[in-house]
């Protein structure tokens, strides 16, 4: 195995216009992954502009100043390439991969809706998205048993006015509020090139990505009054425990049990990464060698621990079980409470340790096995830490972590400020 975390060349440069462009070139199969991160999600959005940064993750499809609507997907995958896009409270990022000699394409279509999106939106466009959104929040979070658990736990960790307090989703309300110039006035305000880095992994040179780049993007404007989203950092603590209990149309209770960690990149959140694994991913697991296997109390799919990759406040570690027939959520909360809870008293064993370090080390390689998995990684490091190239570190300071490290970060995040958000079918609650 290398012992880098990344052995491809990675180069970077920078347009007039304050556009950030890494390029990461891999003449292994004639494809390019085109990645673009702005700098822009929910923790961005002021209060009565929840949701915002989502819609536009759909807005960005309907059309722009040269391309009609829809006509971007289907020039991508017309050429034999596909794509996507995903926003979360940090950011909001859009992407294809396409055959190399299709990179031009890509880089135009992107420029084109960075910098033309606003004159083509049109009232009846932003209607009709504004529905495809609340049609999706039925479905994802809504209609799903345990689908809204997430928009629960958010305002539990985060305390009101926190950027984190609020989902990605939004309200519904502020969608259904605004009008289109204050639409327009927020993608004017966030999707300007000196609030994005454009990542370019597979069969290209630097100097031609560069070049296509400045083609492209060059002549579009910056923006000088991007708005700072409100510092998270530092979330008082409480000393307590948050309880919510929820009566729903479940088929078995679940409890989730939920703390702040470290942001995301700090060598806490490392520390608390291959805690999480140690305490609930796969079979060897703590959670599920006890509740699973041991005690019979969980339902052997349904028990896990994970964290959520956020990057500019202290980040969740998520623990969660599902019960088994017979068994009740508070004998369940119990058992989740007590394994979660012996991470700061029970060492974690070499053989716990060298299991949860080869699990992510597997993570890691897949996602870099593919263009795009690199594309989104560089893009990543590029946006939240100022320089892609740290994404080389990343893999062995995960290797690195130790049980006494694990044994202190549990003693200092796991034993206050505690969330418990239990589900009980509603015909026993």
């Amino acid at each position: 195995m290398p012992e880098s975390g990344y052995p491809w060349p990675i180069e970077t440069s920078r347009l007039d216009n304050g556009l950030r462009v890494v390029v990461s070139e891999d003449r292994t199969a004639p494809a390019v992954a085109v990645n673009l991160w702005y700098d822009v999600g929910s923790r961005h959005e002021p209060a009565g502009q929840t949701g915002f940064a989502h819609l536009f993750e759909h807005l960005m499809f309907e059309g722009s100043v040269n391309v009609a609507k829809t006509e971007h997907m289907k020039l991508i995958q017309g050429s034999g390439g596909s794509l996507n896009a995903t926003t979360n409270p940090d950011r909001t990022n859009y992407f294809e991969t396409v055959p190399a000699e299709h990179l031009e394409l890509a880089l135009w279509l992107e420029a084109d809706r960075m910098g033309g999106l606003v004159p083509a939106l049109t009232q009846e466009t932003l209607d009709n998205q504004r529905d495809v959104v609340k049609n999706e929040r039925r479905q994802r979070y809504e209609n799903v048993p345990y689908g809204d658990a997430w928009l629960r736990l958010l305002p539990l960790l985060y305390p009101q006015g926190h950027p984190y307090h609020h989902p990605t989703i939004g309200s519904m309300a502020d969608l259904n509020a605004a009008d289109l110039a204050t639409f327009q006035s927020f993608h004017q305000t966030y999707y300007a090139p000196n609030n994005a880095v454009l990542t370019v992994v597979g069969d290209a040179t630097a100097s031609d990505v560069f070049a296509l780049a400045d083609k492209y993007f060059g002549a579009l404007p910056a923006r000088d009054d991007i708005s700072s989203a409100p510092d998270g950092r530092s979330v008082p603590a409480t000393g307590q425990t948050a309880v919510e209990s929820v009566s729903a149309d479940v088929p078995a209770p679940r409890v989730y049990v939920a703390h702040r960690t470290y942001p995301y990149g700090s060598p806490g959140y490392n520390v608390a990464t291959v805690l999480a694994t140690v305490l609930g991913s796969g079979r060897g697991s703590r959670l599920y060698q006890r509740l699973a296997d041991g005690e019979r109390i969980a339902q052997p799919d349904l028990v896990g621990a994970y964290g959520v990759d956020l990057a500019h406040a202290p980040a969740p570690l998520i623990a969660t079980a599902t019960a088994r027939a017979g068994v009740s959520a508070e004998r369940l909360a119990e058992g989740l409470a007590e394994v979660v809870d012996e991470l700061a008293t029970v060492p974690v064993t070499a053989a716990e340790l060298d299991r949860a370090k080869a699990m992510l080390s597997t993570g890691w390689w897949r996602q870099l096995s593919t263009v795009d998995g690199r594309a989104d990684l560089l893009g990543r490091y590029a946006t939240q830490f100022g320089d892609p190239a740290r994404v080389v570190d990343q893999l062995p300071a995960l290797l690195a972590v130790t049980a006494e490290q694990i044994a202190e970060a549990a003693a200092d995040v796991l034993a206050t400020d505690r969330v418990i958000l239990t589900y009980l079918p509603e015909e026993t609650s």
